[in-house]
């Protein structure tokens, strides 16, 4: 260690003689040149390649613009994504413009303003009012800009309407579970971590008798449109993110701490295959936090369908009791009656018949 010091203090005492002797040099030369004579070799070069590469720059930002379009999102399928589209293009013009007239005025005037023998600069050391132009000017449109954004992201991350539809979204390694609150309500029976197994992945808690008409599906997700749709994010086990690009839905999915969004579609995957004249266009929704090696493939397939045709779809949907009746034996006993119609007719019998006061009776866990 004290032999890594000492070569670490050697080299720095060695640096330090080499700047001085540059130093000295400079010194040396500044001693002799004239005051009002500097000499500026290659000036005019410097100069011209201050406009080539103006022009240069400005071409290639223009080309990459116009070459990227291509590959830019459509125009968004929900309310909240538009307008929110529309306050970044917004944003984005207003930085724009003084990004160009500060770029072009620096390399302009590097060109303009090159080394002359007997020119003299013009020196401002005092200006109260160019002060207050430069310093009110910004402060406006950055504040028109902050709260143009707030007012948007506070109407975005708003209470959801009463009448949105409530599906909750559950990240795990390494893919997405979608859990509806089935057709007989709006309401979505209670969780607990503690009730995850193998069959019951998202920890659906039987003692609430909401959860009786609730239905899973791993594979893909439907949402009706131009209808509020709330979605209740978890993570079951680490960090993910719920991201629905055409959409422009983007929320972390965080253990231990559910978040939410809500948002209209009102494109639906019909309108935007004739959209894009793709007729295998999909929406998606995928995870956009690192959650280990099988990140990349989790995603879930997204459809958007008119009113009808997604109450066809749920109702076509089997409910957890009925895809898993033996967890008939997690409700309590005096909800039984109330979950019998959720479960199959050949398997509520032999659960009638073992419930002398007998089907196990589970203690609820809130």
């Amino acid at each position: 260690m004290y032999i890594i010091i000492a070569l670490v203090a050697l080299v720095f005492v060695v640096l330090v003689g080499v700047v001085i002797a540059k130093l000295q040099n400079v010194v040396k030369g500044i001693n002799k040149t004239d005051s009002n004579e500097v000499r500026t070799p290659g000036n005019k070069v410097n100069g011209a390649m201050f406009i080539v590469i103006l022009v240069f720059g400005a071409i290639s930002i223009t080309w990459s613009y116009l070459h990227a379009r291509e590959f830019f999102l459509p125009e968004a399928s929900s309310i909240h994504g538009r307008r929110t589209d529309d306050l970044f293009w917004f944003s984005m013009g207003i930085l724009t413009i003084p990004f160009i007239l500060v770029n072009f005025l620096i390399f302009f005037f590097a060109w303009k303003y090159q080394h002359k023998k007997n020119h003299r600069a013009t020196f401002y050391p005092e200006n109260h009012r160019l002060e207050l132009i430069w310093t009110i000017v910004p402060a406006v449109v950055m504040a028109l800009l902050v709260f143009t954004g707030w007012k948007a992201w506070s109407d975005i991350t708003s209470d959801a309407p009463r009448d949105a539809e409530v599906i909750e979204i559950t990240g795990k390694q390494f893919n997405w579970i979608a859990r509806y609150s089935g057709v007989s309500d709006n309401k979505l029976g209670n969780y607990n971590f503690k009730l995850i197994d193998a069959q019951n992945e998202v920890g659906i808690d039987l003692s609430d008798e909401n959860s009786f008409d609730d239905f899973t599906n791993p594979s893909e997700m439907h949402i009706p449109v131009n209808r509020p749709v709330l979605l209740k994010i978890r993570a079951r086990d680490v960090l993910h993110s719920v991201f629905i690009p055409h959409m422009r839905v983007k929320m972390d999915a965080v253990p231990g701490m559910p978040t939410k969004f809500w948002f209209v579609a009102d494109k639906t995957t019909a309108d935007m295959r004739a959209e894009t004249g793709n007729p295998k266009f999909d929406y998606e929704i995928a995870c956009t936090e690192v959650c280990g090696q099988g990140h990349f493939s989790m995603k879930m397939r997204l459809v958007v369908e008119d009113e009808a045709s997604y109450k066809k779809w749920c109702a076509e949907q089997s409910t957890f009791l009925q895809t898993y009746p033996e967890y008939l034996a997690k409700v309590p006993e005096n909800l039984k009656a109330k979950a019998m119609k959720y479960v199959p007719a050949e398997a509520a019998a032999p659960a009638d018949s073992t419930s002398g006061g007998g089907v196990g009776t589970s203690t609820s866990l809130r």
